[in-house]
């Protein structure tokens, strides 16, 4: 399918293009931190979600690029932060992503939900699960055999302990029970928000915030007793605290989450056009050429510095996607790593010298930035091709070290841009509030570690389609 029908269109308004350029310029030339979180609403904090940035720079561009009624599109929408922000403006927002977590939180973000219905729906799923988990044990771990594969299974029985594995199934089998499919997907979104936290939340994971989480070694109980592991001497001790998990209940996360997402909801119904989300490759939208008002988006990071499916998969394959199907899409993603069976684009001299420089020094890593590059040429392509002549696409790119050699992202992808037809008029940086954003480094550059080389600043790039 190339081109989706779509039930809006909107004629190009010639008497703002004049200023338009030098508006993105001036936004680009501003602060662009915007690290206080002021104004955020709070559905965008229905759940963790890697690398998310803040509301307040999409809206920034939203508001003062586009008018309401336009459209605006986020082709790699993530936790769908650009998707919210076109809505909450009254732009006809238009998503799209691979990520089955990424399709799940998007459209939980933009629905509007009867408190009242969610918190009797949530009561009822507790004191269900509870009645269930005290009876039926048996038939919970009869459920958890028959549903999951061998592979699956397992990589369960790694991660998450016996008693966690109950008391999860005992949730999921009430909340799949549920009908109406927008108040199930609230309520597997609580259910996914426990096990996805930059802690681990209920899995034996001490942080899902690094690209290879990292297992505890030591489980203890509330009461204190070791429940799982050797005891270790000097548990006080913040070097061994690292390697201890207290093990939390699932049901009780549950219940927390679920009151606290409660009332992050949007609870009104807004009068701006539903949002559009879909499951779709932004490499190939199936979307009418010359269509859209303003493209806000963030693509991943080269060479999977962070590494999506590693954190996202804890929850998805509880919600039934099996371990070797998250593997096998993972393997789609832009920015994974390897470039076998990918066909590579013809890059920019400045691009390939980039990338040979790389390669130099690691044939695999220089592979797999050559694959980024082609990968976010064809993305490129596509969001020139489906902008408006007179418009902007927004991309907000993190650069990355490989092989000891700053990848400087943001001018090979501004140098493909120019060469697909767009203007750049200016790349704008902002630094990072990493303590909101489940990232996976510290403050400070450590030079000699790898993780803590990346991600200490972003870049936002401005595309102009010329008239």
């Amino acid at each position: 399918m190339r081109q989706l029908v779509l039930p809006f269109t909107k004629t190009v308004t010639p008497q703002r293009h004049r200023a338009y350029p030098d508006k993105l310029l001036s936004i680009l030339s501003d602060d662009l931190n915007f690290q206080n979180g002021e104004g955020e609403h709070l559905s965008h904090r229905l759940h963790s979600f890697p690398a998310k940035f803040p509301p307040q720079l999409p809206r920034r561009f939203i508001s003062e690029l586009s008018q309401e009624g336009d459209i605006v599109l986020d082709p790699m929408m993530g936790s769908g932060t650009t998707i919210l922000e076109a809505f909450l403006e009254g732009r006809q927002a238009i998503g799209f992503d691979i990520d089955p977590l990424a399709l799940l939180l998007s459209r939980v973000k933009v629905q509007s939900f009867d408190k009242a219905e969610l918190l009797s729906a949530g009561n009822a799923i507790m004191s269900r699960a509870h009645k269930n988990l005290r009876l039926y044990p048996d038939l919970l771990r009869s459920q958890i055999e028959q549903r999951y594969d061998d592979k699956s299974r397992q990589f369960i029985d790694y991660w998450f302990a016996p008693e966690t594995q109950l008391e999860l199934m005992a949730l999921l089998a009430e909340i799949e029970l549920i009908e109406e499919a927008r108040i199930r997907d609230f309520f597997s979104l609580v259910f996914s928000s426990v096990i996805i936290t930059k802690t681990g939340g209920v899995s034996l994971a001490l942080d899902l915030a690094h690209t290879r989480p990292h297992r505890v070694k030591v489980v203890v109980s509330r009461t204190g007793k070791i429940i799982m592991g050797e005891d270790v001497p000097n548990r006080d001790d913040p070097k061994v605290k690292f390697l201890t998990k207290i093990l939390r209940s699932p049901l009780e996360e549950f219940d927390k989450r679920f009151r606290t997402n409660l009332r992050a909801v949007i609870d009104k119904p807004l009068s701006s056009p539903a949002p559009k989300i879909y499951s779709g490759n932004a490499q190939a939208l199936p979307l009418a050429s010359d269509s859209v008002d303003l493209l806000v988006t963030s693509p991943p990071y080269a060479s999977n510095a962070i590494d999506y499916m590693r954190a996202h998969k804890f929850t998805l394959v509880w919600l039934g996607h099996p371990i070797d199907a998250l593997s096998d899409k993972r393997k789609k993603y832009i920015g994974s790593e390897g470039a076998n069976g990918v066909a590579l684009a013809e890059l920019p001299h400045n691009v390939s010298q980039a990338v040979a420089g790389i390669s130099q020094k690691s044939l695999a890593k220089g592979k797999s930035l050559q694959r980024y590059y082609s990968e976010m040429t064809l993305v490129l392509q596509e969001m020139f091709r489906v902008l408006k002549p007179g418009k902007a696409a927004i991309v907000v790119v993190g650069s990355s070290t490989l092989a000891g050699q700053d990848t400087r992202v943001q001018d090979c992808l501004a140098d493909i841009g120019k060469n697909i037809g767009f203007d750049v008029p200016k790349i704008g940086v902002r630094l990072l509030d990493r303590d909101k954003r489940m990232m996976p480094t510290g403050t400070s550059v450590n030079k000699l570690s790898q993780i803590q080389q990346r991600m200490h600043e972003e870049y936002v790039i401005g595309f102009y389609k010329p008239t």
